[in-house]
């Protein structure tokens, strides 16, 4: 009987000893298996120090309860308590490993494999394990002998007699020793099949980088070879059905479970392909199809079972290939593309608890370390490991990696495999995942000797780690590149001249020595100044080589680090401003345009920051129109102030172009933008008001520095195309007409001549040579075209469309909008045009014809000579003009009836048509589709080779940057290209029906 107080307190002792449910404890405790122990303080002393004392104390009482006897009993209890070393190994399998636990009460006697501390026991090889699993004849009891093996890893594992690494090469000689005994059973049941061919099985992933897990499929590669005599053909189907029962043999389940899973899913041409090739076939593949991370899977390619002879010589001739790939075109992005996708495709939910393929986790510091061995492990061959902390080793002790670099990631890396070792340990199941419940994370976080506030310990270590690995993985890859040209402490190593010039040529580079003059000139150095630099440009030409063009990136960079070095805020802003660094590279190695705008004011990085500046949101028009006429007002002359407006306009053609390069390339903090229509119109509208609000500016300027507040004559700009369609891009002119209307009392020939010398002096100051681009102002659509006056008054204008205006000129006339000037004017001039562009009684046949005949003839006489007309964007067919022809007929013809047809821009009207039923969904979806790529198009030639054009680029980086533009990754320009002829082919399709046939 307990006697009063005992109960509370061997209560309080098991809470203390670390015991999460002490009642269940004690009656484990007081149970006849346990009574010779009841009382002994190191039995309780070592439950205490393991992983879970409930689970040790449980499986402990499970071991003795399936003893064959007493005398089983006795031997177990007394070894256990004599037996220190069996004790810690016991115990501490038991706390840490519920299925081997299991496994123990399955297999009572096999609990002796934990008791000899021989020399050869402390760190086995293939071989022990070779004897280990000897006796395995069949699968069945082959999984128990691996049981039994896997039994003295995982003691020496939770004991800390093995470290992480250590521990990881055991159970990838474990899985050799396995894979050798399945193929020996798997030839001793087709003895027939063995004698007619030769097989190798050559391990990859972390069985052939000697780092394996506890649970995870064991990758493998097959060859074969007939022997002497015998036929290929035959010899191979016997080496498949062999390699088939192997990978049979350690996947099933049977009684006693089953080992991993054999997975040849790496082989060339993964499932589809056959399981077994010869030699000459595997090197052919790789030689002509083979992609670039089949690579960097080969990295890990070791011989571990069968013919050894022809495994060799497997890997010997593959070895010369895998070190070839780095001068793959687009190598590195193909690598950091596929990590990507990687991560892209975790579910949401899981992302946060993925250790392996999460961003900062294990993957990401093992292509970090593959990616450098590739790139620099075919002149260094002190490189060539497939082990990740080898690799990583030897890249700090060649100056690949900074030394201080290379130990957080080898600690971080420790730390998660210890992790993801330890939570499959649990159940020995293949997971990943950091578990979610409280008694788990206990467990985990005590098993990594995190004993004091164990979950929240195991939280804050798995954070720092991750986070180590996510700042790590890619400077990791650029920061040896400073390294190489700056001054570095005594005895670290540094990259050679060679090795930084391949790793830049393998970033994309083309001229790499010039790439490390700009490094050594904007990072050399003691300054503080010089210090910044180190800290950005390792993350800053990562996203350089992000780009169709890093050398233009990294040398726009250095002409704004040297024109804004000396200002205290430049760098401070690119250091403290996450955004602002991101955005500054995209935009400096996206094109000329923005990066020329930005030259001619350096200032204006400010606005790629999230403060102060204003962001890269563009500004309404009213803002625009407020800041530019109070700058002409402050202006002495015209000159001046059309110089203030002008540079207003060049800095937001610069916030709207880094925008828009922005929300096309996307960066961590912001996503590309899903929307490409309404990226389209912010571009549109963002230019249009900006153009509209210059025109106000420098209307008041020459008006007030020619006749003071007010002009003889009310004056009015129309803005016509694409700007009253609010519609303009980066290198559109202003089409405008220009009414004017004579004040109360002055002479119509006066008011003419100061009507016609406003617009003479808006055009000459908009356009005399400065540092910002010039506006060209276009007035060609006016009655009579380039014949008729400049200048009309209202009433010239009513005079000469109800006698002389042409069917195109209506047509024209439905872009029209007020833009500048006397708002009351252009209002009533709109009233006057109104009956012209949506006449009451629709289009007449004659007049749909003409318009027919005018398009027809367009595209035959106005399209370049050499042009391909199928990827030109304005005039080709399903371009610009096939779409906006195609609207403004249904403007024209159904804009009297439809309220939401009269309007100026071409996606609005489109979208009314199909309000009003005009055409169908599918029809307008596709006209919209053609019609915002071909803008887009348009937009992106303007950002990348500042100047604008109408066909894609020929040259190839040009053409590469404006795929990266439009959303294609590098080397799929080819893709680009038949993407848009398929779209504007559909277009085409629908302009046919509805314009040509409607």
């Amino acid at each position: 009987m307990t006697a009063p107080g005992r109960r509370s307190s061997t209560f309080t002792r098991l809470l203390r000893h670390g015991f999460t449910d002490p009642s269940a404890a004690e009656r484990l405790l007081d149970s006849a298996e346990l009574a010779p122990l009841r009382n002994d303080p190191i039995l309780l002393d070592a439950l205490g120090a393991t992983a879970d004392p409930d689970l040790a104390l449980h499986g402990l009482v499970r071991l003795l309860e399936a003893q064959s006897g007493h005398t089983a009993r006795r031997e177990l209890l007394d070894t256990v308590i004599a037996a220190k070393p069996l004790r810690d190994r016991l115990l501490g399998v038991l706390g840490a490993s519920a299925a081997l636990a299991d496994h123990l009460a399955r297999r009572p006697g096999d609990w002796h494999a934990l008791v000899m501390y021989e020399p050869s026991d402390l760190h086995p090889g293939v071989e022990e394990f070779e004897r280990g699993l000897a006796e395995a004849t069949d699968p069945v009891s082959l999984r128990v002998a691996y049981r039994r093996c896997l039994l003295s890893i995982a003691a020496r594992d939770v004991c800390g007699t093995t470290d992480l690494a250590e521990t990881a090469a055991e159970l990838a000689d474990l899985a050799t020793a396995t894979l050798r005994a399945a193929l020996a059973i798997a030839r001793a049941a087709a003895p027939e099949d063995a004698a007619l061919c030769r097989l190798a099985v050559i391990a990859m992933g972390k069985c052939g980088g000697h780092e394996l897990n506890y649970v995870s499929d064991v990758d493998v590669i097959f060859v074969g070879e007939a022997v002497d005599g015998a036929d290929e053909g035959k010899a191979l189907r016997s080496a498949t059905r062999l390699a088939s029962h192997m990978m049979r043999i350690c996947s099933e389940t049977t009684v006693e479970g089953s080992i991993w899973p054999v997975d040849a899913n790496l082989r060339p041409e993964g499932r589809n392909g056959p399981l077994v090739r010869t030699l000459s076939s595997h090197l052919a593949y790789y030689q002509r199809w083979a992609k670039t991370w089949e690579f960097q899977a080969l990295l890990k390619a070791r011989p571990v079972a069968g013919d050894a002879e022809l495994g060799e010589e497997y890997v010997a001739a593959l070895e010369p290939l895998v070190w070839k790939a780095a001068e793959r075109e687009n190598f590195v992005p193909d690598v950091q593309k596929m990590r990507r996708r990687v991560v892209e495709n975790i579910p949401v939910a899981e992302i946060d608890r993925e250790l392996k393929l999460g961003p900062g986790g294990l993957r990401d510091v093992e292509f970090a370390v593959q990616l450098l061995q590739l790139v620099h492990g075919r002149a260094d061959a002190s490189l060539r490991s497939g082990t990740t902390l080898n690799a990583l080793q030897a890249l700090a002790a060649g100056g690949y990696v900074g030394r201080g670099d290379a130990v957080q990631l080898d600690d971080a890396y420790r730390f998660l495999r210890s992790m993801e070792h330890r939570i499959q340990l649990y159940r020995l199941r293949r997971t990943h995942l950091v578990p979610e419940d409280e008694a788990d994370l206990r467990r985990l976080g005590r098993s990594l000797g995190l004993r004091a506030d164990p979950v929240a310990e195991l939280t804050r270590e798995w954070k720092r780690h991750t986070s180590v690995v996510r700042r790590l993985h890619e400077k990791l890859f650029y920061r040896p590149l400073l390294d190489a040209v700056a001054q570095l402490a005594p005895g670290e190593a540094r990259l050679s001249p060679e090795a930084a010039r391949e790793r830049l040529v393998a970033l994309g580079y083309a001229d790499p020595a010039a790439a490390l003059r700009h490094l050594e000139a904007l990072a050399s150095g003691i300054t503080r100044k010089a210090a910044i630099q180190r800290t950005l440009l390792p993350v800053l030409l990562g996203w350089f080589a992000d780009s169709a063009d890093p050398d233009a990136g990294l040398l726009n960079f250095r002409k704004v680090s040297d024109a804004l070095g000396k200002t205290p805020w430049y760098l401070r802003l690119l250091r403290d401003e996450g955004a602002a660094a991101e955005n500054l590279a995209r935009v400096l190695s996206a094109g000329r345009l923005a990066p020329d705008l930005l030259m001619r004011a350096p200032e204006a990085v400010a606005l790629l920051g999230d403060g102060d500046g204003g962001g890269l949101e563009p500004r309404g028009r009213a803002h625009l129109e407020q800041e530019i006429l109070a700058a002409v007002g402050r202006a002495d002359g015209a000159v001046q102030a059309v110089t203030a407006a002008r540079g207003v306009r060049r800095r937001e053609l610069f916030r709207t172009a880094a925008a828009d390069i922005v929300g096309s390339y996307g960066t961590e903090a912001q996503p590309v933008e899903a929307d490409r229509g309404a990226l389209t119109d912010r571009v549109g509208g963002a230019v249009s008001d900006l153009t509209a609000a210059t025109l106000a500016g420098t209307l008041r300027a020459v008006v007030r520095d020619g006749w003071g507040e007010t002009l003889p004559t009310r004056f009015a700009i129309i803005g016509m195309g694409r700007f009253g369609g609010h519609e303009l891009g980066y290198g559109s002119d202003a089409d405008v007409l220009f009414v004017h209307e004579p004040r109360d009392g002055v002479d119509e020939r006066q008011a003419s001549e100061a009507a016609n010398k406003v617009v003479s002096e808006m055009r000459r100051l908009l356009q005399i040579p400065s540092s910002d681009p010039p506006l060209l102002i276009d007035a060609d659509l006016r009655p009579e075209g380039k014949s008729g006056p400049l200048v009309r008054t209202l009433k010239s204008y009513e005079a000469y469309y109800r006698r002389w205006s042409l069917v195109w000129e209506s047509q024209a006339l439905l872009r029209a909008e007020p833009v500048a000037g006397d708002e009351e004017l252009g209002r009533r001039f709109v009233e006057l045009i109104a009956p012209l562009r949506y006449p009451e009684a629709g289009l007449g046949d004659d007049a749909v014809r003409e318009i027919r005949r005018l398009k027809a003839r367009m595209e035959v006489e106005r399209l370049p000579r050499g042009a391909d007309p199928k990827l030109h964007t304005k005039l080709g067919p399903g371009g610009l003009s096939d779409v906006e022809w195609t609207v403004q007929l249904l403007q024209m013809r159904h804009g009297s009836d439809v309220a939401g047809l009269r309007t100026t821009r071409t996606r609005t009207a489109l979208a009314a048509a199909r309000a009003a039923g005009l055409l169908s969904d599918e029809d307008a979806g596709i006209l919209d589709e053609a019609w915002v790529l071909a803008t887009r198009v348009r937009n992106a030639v303007m950002l990348v080779r500042g100047r604008a054009a109408d066909t894609f680029p020929s040259e190839a980086r040009e053409l590469g940057a404006v795929g990266r533009y439009l959303g294609y990754g590098p080397g799929h320009v080819g893709d680009m290209l038949d993407d848009y002829r398929r779209t504007a082919r559909r277009a085409r399709g629908v302009v046919e029906e509805l314009f040509y046939g409607g």
